[in-house]
């Protein structure tokens, strides 16, 4: 029996300018450390005994890493779409919206739509991709929504919609 695993949903191409900026400069800065990994690797290769060598079974690991990675930001990045304006609507929750909910009418909660490459839970950035973010998606102030998670279902309701900080 094989390993086979169907291929995974295709994420938003769309992405804030700020993201694509961090994305390229990911992209440069993991050129400059692949040249220092490469440059270790040949050191610990020249040790001789190459399958008993940890210095160059690590070296290899991390090297085949930063490659994957670049790989990834290859093929990503041309693709992406950069968002920078407001929507014609600005009352609704599309891409890039700031948007203040009250959970369980208890808690209030801030949350930015941004693209499947630049969320960030810590700083309150969803995937466009999310389930939360799908649910919200042209709503307006005032708006009720309900979210199954595998934890249960939430209940959210819009406070506020913005598109800067």
């Amino acid at each position: 029996m094989g390993r086979w695993k169907p291929a995974p949903e295709k994420s938003s191409p769309h992405i804030t300018a700020a993201g694509l900026a961090r994305l390229q400069q990911e992209s440069r800065d993991l050129w400059k450390r692949r040249a220092g990994v490469t440059k270790a690797l040949t050191a610990a290769a020249a040790e001789g005994d190459r399958s008993e060598n940890a210095e160059y079974i690590y070296r290899k690991k991390e090297l085949r890493e930063i490659d994957r990675r670049i790989r990834y930001l290859q093929k990503r990045i041309p693709d992406l779409k950069v968002v920078d304006s407001p929507p014609s609507n600005p009352g609704q929750i599309f891409f890039g919206a700031w948007v203040t909910l009250e959970k369980d009418h208890r808690e209030e909660v801030v949350y930015r739509i941004v693209g499947a490459d630049e969320f960030d839970p810590q700083q309150g950035y969803i995937s466009l991709d999310s389930p939360l973010a799908r649910a919200l998606l042209k709503k307006t102030q005032d708006d009720e929504v309900t979210v199954e998670t595998p934890l249960g279902s939430s209940h959210y309701c819009v406070l506020e919609v913005r598109y800067s900080e």
